[in-house]
């Protein structure tokens, strides 16, 4: 029985409608709607005209008007923008406009509706695929001809959208290439490969085949999945093995987003493709590995993944970790520093010796502010180490050592090393027992500047933190020179924030935490447009808690210290708790109160 796509590519072989959308009827309808004058049409006409005719690729006429760069005749006089322009054509012919956000569409599902030849001789894309419906994006509203012929052959009721012309030829390139691709890597001599790795194994005898990781369709679907995460700003990818189909999933903006799901056969083939290229064992899948590669983007930007496994009950999970190594170039006021507690900061980093503590949750941006600083004190005049596990970017101006537990090679040990190595700024990944707190402590006294992390939820904690790991108070109050806490928040779009938002009094209260901070008469809300991907929100920012640890502070460290003392004398010395500071990003009109509550729960 023919497939879909087979006989949607052998039956159409009528010429296609003459009714195509063309310069003139846009122009007639841009003119009607007072989008152009009367003395500017004939000139910009004749402008796209000229840019439709000279174009070395077929252009839809949509593109051409686009790059005319037309300002609207209306009110507020907007530009004129392809997706302003795809959206208004919609409205013109009375069908839904559809923004293609291709995480939210199974490729491998509206690939199988039609052939990739015959969804580009009619610029149409299926879109998403339901038991009674095919919802298809196009540029040619006009041209249907094909409708009926699909409505036939996948027994369902078409539905026409418009969308972006450059959208639809981009995707129509990419889903029907990566469709092949993943059918390419399951098939094997017309075999599908049912051998899994977990609790539940189903053994077919006589098929002993593997997907092989250097198979061309596997390098084309983990070339796609690196690129395609650089260009959504993911700063992890997990590739997740399920019992009948696995998950991969984009972390953005530190919300986990599903892109797409996979046959486990090639799930087994992509994990093998990114171990081998890590350097890691590819046969061994019973214990957990760490691993690392770098790569470029499209662009030429060099990025640094970080490989890590796990063994579950359906096989090898596979996170990667993205560092953008442009991160350490960032000042401290693009990481989101208010400008006075920056200037606390640098005065801080700059002293001669003492320790500097940084804590937050994994994941709230500790190691960039730790790599940050360390790139701007790492100058030709002081020797920076640092010791961790594992190391996070390799940077060429400081020195690093990794912590290798085969090997008994702890922090504390990385750093008795290094207190031989002539330091004059020493970092510690992450100071997690009682002998690498003492290291710390012993680098400090003997004139070294220290920086090392914590997981604490402010930074007052952190001091009984390290009383709880059994370091004497005496020696915190003699080294201890400054904490801060962090968190990471979403930051509102640029593109789209509206100025229109509400919040209650009791919320305003409990975020600007007994201060005289006046509630803004201005509260953003996210709405959602194509450069956040309809979220409302784009990119992160933090918000910190500086504690300098001062004299009188330092006095309060004792054997049986009280923590609520240590947080009224920190506010008093100059301290902004987390949530103050997240109620001045409101103000600034950077996020939102609910952000700031998300990440700020666990201080109530």
């Amino acid at each position: 029985m023919p497939t879909a796509a087979s006989t949607a590519t052998t039956k159409a072989t009528a010429p296609a409608s003459p009714r195509k959308l063309d310069l003139q009827q846009i122009f007639t309808w841009l003119l009607a709607d007072g989008i152009v004058t009367k003395e500017g049409v004939k000139v910009f006409y004749n402008q796209a005209q000229g840019i439709f005719k000279n174009a070395s690729i077929a252009m839809h006429p949509l593109v051409a008007v686009a790059q005319c760069k037309i300002l609207s005749a209306n009110e507020p006089h907007r530009p004129v923008t392809l997706d302003w322009l795809a959206e208004w054509l919609a409205g013109k012919v009375k069908l839904p406009f559809f923004r293609i956000d291709p995480l939210k569409i199974d490729f491998t599902r509206v690939a199988d509706v039609m052939s990739a030849s015959y969804a580009t001789r009619f610029h149409i894309l299926p879109v998403e695929l339901t038991p009674s419906e095919l919802i298809v994006a196009t540029t040619e509203p006009f041209n249907t001809e094909w409708e009926a012929e699909i409505a036939k052959i996948t027994r369902r009721n078409v539905k026409l959208v418009i969308a972006n012309p450059l959208d639809i030829a981009q995707y129509t390139t990419q889903f029907f290439a990566l469709a092949k691709s993943i059918k390419g890597a399951k098939k094997l001599n017309g075999q599908d490969l049912t051998l899994r790795n977990n609790f539940e194994q189903l053994v077919e005898l006589g098929n002993h085949k593997q997907v092989d990781a250097n198979d061309q369709h596997i390098i084309n679907i983990v070339d796609w999945l690196w690129q395609y995460a650089f260009e959504q700003r993911a700063s992890d990818i997990h590739l997740e093995p399920k019992r009948d189909l696995c998950a991969i999933r984009f972390r953005i903006d530190g919300v986990l987003h599903q892109v797409y799901q996979v046959p486990p056969t090639v799930m087994i083939a992509m994990t093998a493709r990114i171990k081998l290229l890590g350097r890691m064992d590819v046969i061994e899948k019973r214990r957990p590995q760490d691993g690392r590669i770098k790569t470029r983007t499209n662009d030429g930007q060099e990025i640094e993944l970080r490989l890590s496994t796990m063994p579950t009950a359906f096989g090898e999970k596979l996170v990667m970790r993205i560092f953008d190594p442009d991160v350490v170039v960032k000042s401290l006021p693009e990481l989101g520093f208010p400008p006075d507690d920056a200037q606390r900061w640098d005065k801080l980093t700059t002293r001669p010796h003492g320790i500097i503590l940084v804590t937050g949750p994994t994941g709230s941006g500790k190691t960039t502010t730790l790599y940050t600083t360390l790139k701007a004190l790492a100058t030709s005049e002081v020797n920076v180490c640092t010791v961790e596990d594992p190391i996070e970017m390799v940077e060429g101006s400081f020195n690093q050592m990794q912590v290798q537990h085969g090997i008994d090679l702890s922090f504390a040990d990385g750093v008795r090393s290094l207190m031989r190595q002539d330091p004059d700024i020493i970092m510690i990944g992450e100071i997690r027992d009682l002998e690498t707190a003492e290291m710390a402590i012993q680098a400090a006294l003997t004139g070294h500047l220290v920086l090392s992390t914590l997981h604490t939820n402010d930074a007052p904690s952190a001091v009984m933190r390290l009383l709880e790991l059994g370091v004497p108070y005496y020696l915190l109050e003699s080294t201890l020179i400054g904490i801060m806490a962090q968190r990471l928040t979403r930051t509102l779009c640029g593109h789209c924030k509206s100025a229109d938002g509400e919040m209650l009094d009791e919320i305003w209260a409990s975020l600007s935490e007994g201060s005289d901070l006046a509630k803004p008469a201005v509260i953003y809300r996210p709405v959602g447009c194509p450069e956040c991907r309809q979220t409302g929100y784009r990119g992160r920012t933090g918000l910190y808690e500086l504690l300098t640890v001062t004299q009188t502070f330092s006095k309060m460290i004792q054997a049986e210290t009280d923590i609520h003392a240590l947080k009224q004398q920190s506010i008093s010395d100059g301290m902004k708790p987390l949530r103050l500071a997240g109620a001045l990003k409101i103000i600034e009109g950077t996020t939102t109160a609910e952000e700031v509550l998300k990440v700020t729960a666990a201080l109530t």
